[in-house]
């Protein structure tokens, strides 16, 4: 489907040079608007034609159990690492014991049916910030709230009111708040809806792992209110989305069958709309579209934000198995079955698809959106996927006259093609990469810039694929991938809970000794530690030790305060994961570590534990959130912006330096597999109506120092750190997928270091000079960098996004045409650096896309792509 209306990745000028609230590109503005006329179909179904509808409400099936039975059979993650036998008391564990702990596995327990643990807990989570806290309700069943999943009632009142009950965050009422999170949950059924179910800000819909309850609408179905699909993640008001799509954060869907085959098939039906920011995710949906001739359905349509992860996704039948236009986005292992198009990529910047299987479609994906002169997606990464029984993998949009010249630049990695006649085509319809039987494997092909190292040259053709060393990747040669455990075989006695075990979590109380006890009890009796909804006040290093398996609630909070964490020359773990020479595994999941007021000296996560390559450490949607939220003491009223004053390290306000580094892998550990971790220093206050920015520092983002590894970055991003976001430091052996970047938005006032002294020890770079000249440009030369690689090898890095939108708040330094003069560099490569492959980097505002050993080799202007830049490959010597 091709725009009729282009807003593309050319971008107008943002109209005010100051952007005093938070920022969203125009061009993502741009983008929603278009979609309300573009995809009115979608943006404005209102139900079914009286001609189309084939009957009245379905009846109860039967055969639905045996059916989700079988799809979870497929799909479910079944191994868990368990901690081990011990009856010792749980503070007399010694270092021998919890590595005893940390080896010895144990089988869980076996469970009835559709039996699961978030059912049979007692829930007592508590929103320690809300106004109302002691009777504000995070957990919440939809059958308490009238639901009745029985395959016959209409159960959409009942699902909305228990998403919306207790003066939540509403679309178009509230724009983001920390203070009511929720955990919406869904036991086995088939709940019928007749209207969309919308979900709010900082909502974890959750159904039964185990017999994934159903969403199924009637045939009468119909949008109302602005709502798109069966869940409506953002409805659309008068003057567009409800949330801002690049601002809404925290959020999950997972465990469900949406099933829309009673719609008929003329009809533009939807599942799941989802505009949506950082820390969100989809996991674990089979989605069901009618799959008659001439369907209109589609899985899940996004048309803006700023995201995003999705992983274990089936989709059967539809015209689109699902659209997407996003920045960016990483998505893995997705099955798309029986659709007319699979994928349909109506823009981006960035996006990372990997271990994705298209079966029986007529396209696998469509990348043609835009018009000849105008394409409107920037880049696209495909890796280790098998397609079969379609007729066309790509349709790649670009021709030898289209524009931009850096748009629509793919790199596809390990690809098998089973009866599929064109592997690529382009926008005039004419084969560029033959399917079967000349092609049925493609070990790497790229089309775009490239330069390696040096450059650019224009071209498309095979290339060398990426080292994989084997610890990175599976028996089959793929990447190593695994889902977060949903613990579906563990009943509820399997589990702790850290308020049973007397922490707090009231945001007031110091938390450290009762939560660090709740580990080490957990760890002793071979459960799972379950850390109800809360802040928890430490004031002094939690140590987790290697075996602990960890669940939060709807991202229960580690909240660091006192003077501990507040020297600058003696920085201090908020979290230890593992000290160095443990060896073992953790898991840890669906949590956030957070500081409070002035912490200088603190390191969020400080990882030591060494793992095996097979059964590496895995950190699943466990947030760094510094600044901007409740409790933080670091808002709007302790830390404005100041624009308008020259800040130098005598005036700067300290009371908002907030954290010395906040992802630390150490030289010791390894194995280390981390998944939907968004690493963000505030920039906008969350709790403020209006979202206004503010100025919080924060000294480094994540410092990978493993001298072995391997290390995964999966869909992680990291934003707003002085320094650096990325830097890899004396290490090998990563993979990283669609990482992720912003600058400070207060740079160059004051300019890095500021306010951070240089400490060799942590590699730190060095700014020598303030500013520097391009013609009649003067351009900021000390903002942090995005990503620094020094003396590292073997680093395949699968997408990267690094925008610099900003200077001093003002937006006018990356309008397009303006010359990329928010920062001079952004992507620096240092030192003995070997093997270094980055696929699909996009910067914006940045003057200078590559530099190695400080000598610049990629200048923006050799790889315009509209708004942003665009380089398909990077290799190093």
């Amino acid at each position: 489907m091709r725009f009729k209306l282009f807003l593309a990745i050319s971008l107008a000028a943002i109209s005010s040079t100051l952007a005093q609230h938070v920022f969203e590109p125009a061009l993502v503005r741009k983008y929603t608007e278009s979609m309300l006329s573009e995809f009115h179909m979608y943006t404005k179904y209102a139900g079914p034609a009286p001609t189309a509808l084939q009957g009245g409400s379905p009846q109860p099936e039967s055969t639905l159990l045996a059916a989700r039975q079988a799809i979870v059979s497929q799909i479910s993650d079944g191994q868990i690492q368990a901690a081990a036998a011990s009856s010792a008391v749980a503070s007399q564990i010694s270092d021998g014991q919890i590595q005893a702990l940390a080896s010895t596995p144990v089988a869980p327990v076996t469970q009835g049916s559709c039996d699961y643990w978030m059912e049979g807990i007692t829930h007592q989570g508590i929103a320690a910030f809300n106004p109302n806290a002691s009777n504000y309700q995070v957990f919440r069943n939809v059958k308490d709230f009238g639901a009745r999943g029985d395959g016959v009632t209409d159960d959409s009142n009942a699902i909305n009111r228990a998403i919306s009950s207790g003066g939540r965050c509403a679309p178009g009422s509230c724009l983001s708040t920390t203070i009511t999170p929720a955990v919406v949950y869904f036991p086995a059924g088939v709940y019928m809806v007749n209207t969309s179910i919308v979900d709010y800000y900082y909502t974890q819909m959750i159904g039964n792992p185990k017999c994934l309850p159903t969403i199924k609408a009637f045939s009468t179905f119909a949008a109302r209110n602005g709502t798109i699909g069966l869940i409506d993640g953002d409805p659309y008001g008068p003057d567009g989305l409800l949330y801002g799509s690049t601002t809404i954060f925290w959020r999950q869907i997972r465990n469900f069958i949406i099933d829309m085959t009673n719609i008929p098939a003329s009809s533009a039906a939807t599942g799941i709309h989802w505009p949506t920011a950082q820390a969100t995710s989809i996991q674990n949906v089979v989605f069901e579209m009618n799959s008659d001739n001439g369907t209109q359905h589609q899985g899940i349509f996004i048309e803006s934000g700023s995201g995003g992860f999705m992983n274990d996704l089936v989709f059967n039948g539809g015209l689109y198995g699902a659209t997407f236009g996003n920045q960016q986005f990483t998505m893995r292992n997705m099955t798309f079955n029986n659709a007319v198009t699979a994928i349909n990529q109506i823009w981006d910047w960035g996006w990372t698809y990997y271990g994705i299987t298209i079966n029986n479609c007529s396209i696998g994906l469509n990348m043609s959106a835009g018009e000849p002169d105008a394409l409107s997606v920037g880049s696209m990464t495909f890796f280790d996927s098998t397609i079969s029984n379609t007729d066309t993998f790509i349709n790649a949009g670009f021709s030898r006259s289209s524009l931009p010249l850096a748009a629509n630049s793919i790199v596809l990695e390990n690809i098998h093609l089973n009866n599929v006649r064109i592997a690529i085509e382009n926008g005039n319809n004419a084969t560029v990469l033959e399917g079967t039987p000349r092609n049925s494997y493609i070990a790497a092909w790229a089309m775009g810039h490239s330069y390696t190292p040096n450059g650019p040259n224009n071209f498309s053709g095979t290339i060398p694929p990426a080292p994989r060393p084997a610890g990175l990747i599976d028996v089959s040669g793929n990447y190593y991938q695994r889902s977060k455990p949903q613990y579906e075989q563990y009943s509820a006695s399997d589990f702790i809970s850290a308020r049973d075990q007397g922490a707090t979590g009231n945001g007031r109380t110091d938390d450290t000794t009762a939560l660090q006890q709740a580990i080490y009890t957990a760890l002793a009796q071979q459960k799972i530690l379950f850390v109800d909804h809360g802040d928890y006040l430490v004031s002094s290093t939690i140590y987790i030790p290697p075996g602990s398996r960890i669940v939060g609630e709807s991202y229960s909070v580690i909240l660091s305060y006192g003077s501990f964490f507040n020297n600058v020359d003696m920085p201090k773990p908020v979290v230890q994961i593992g000290k160095p020479g443990d060896l073992g595994v953790i898991e840890w999941s669906d949590m956030i570590v957070s500081t409070q007021g002035q912490q200088r000296g603190a390191i969020l996560f400080e990882y030591n534990i060494n793992s095996p390559t097979t059964t590496p450490t895995g950190v699943w949607d466990v947030h760094a959130r510094i600044g901007g939220f409740a409790g933080s003491e670091l808002l709007l009223a302790q830390c404005p912006t100041t624009p308008n004053t020259t800040v130098t390290a005598s005036n700067l306000d300290h009371e908002c330096i907030a954290a010395f580094l906040t992802v630390h892998i150490t030289p010791s550990a390894a194995g280390i597999y981390l998944e939907n971790d968004w690493v963000w220093v505030a920039d906008h206050d969350v709790e403020d109506e209006e979202l206004t920015q503010i100025t919080v520092y924060a000294g480094r983002g994540l410092l990978d120092e493993s001298t072995t590894g391997p290390v995964w970055l999966v869909g992680t991003s990291v934003e707003h750190h002085v320094k650096y976001e990325y830097q890899f430091v004396n290490t090998r052996n990563v993979f990283a997928g669609q990482i992720q970047t912003e600058t400070a938005y207060y740079q160059p006032n004051p300019p890095a270091p500021i306010p951070f002294p240089y400490v060799a020890s942590y590699y730190d770079p060095q700014f020598p000079q303030r500013t520097v000249r391009d013609g009649n440009l003067t351009i900021p030369a000390a903002d942090g960098w995005g990503l620094r690689i020094v003396d590292s090898q073997t680093i395949a890095i699968y997408g990267a996004g690094l925008y610099s939108f900003f200077n001093n708040y003002s937006t006018t330094c990356s309008d397009e045409g303006s010359g990329a003069r928010c920062q001079n560099r952004i992507f620096s490569l240092e030192g003995a650096s070997s093997y270094i492959t980055v696929y699909n980097e996009n910067t914006v505002g940045t003057h200078y896309m590559i530099t190695i050993d400080g000598t610049d080799v990629a200048y923006y202007g050799d790889n315009l792509n509209g708004f942003i830049q665009t380089i398909a490959l990077f290799k190093s010597e």
